[in-house]
């Protein structure tokens, strides 16, 4: 669900997943999780990621193509 998107994202940030949890104060192995679709992010999460990255909610729920 959101891991393809997350990943595109971070990607094109040159970011690494350690990088990205700092960011979030969560485990490197959090980042790689949700881009593997083993867990989710709760809501909290997903919008600080939406604001990081600049996109919004639906765009990496994979709900929509459009950032």
């Amino acid at each position: 669900m959101i891991g393809v998107q997350l990943r595109q994202l971070r990607k094109a940030r040159k970011m690494t997943q350690k990088q990205l949890a700092d960011k979030l104060n969560v485990a490197k192995s959090t980042i790689s999780q949700y881009e593997n679709n083993i867990n989710e992010p709760d809501l909290k999460t997903v919008v600080k990621l939406a604001e990081l990255f600049d996109v919004t909610i639906d765009y990496l729920l994979g709900r929509i193509d459009t950032k």
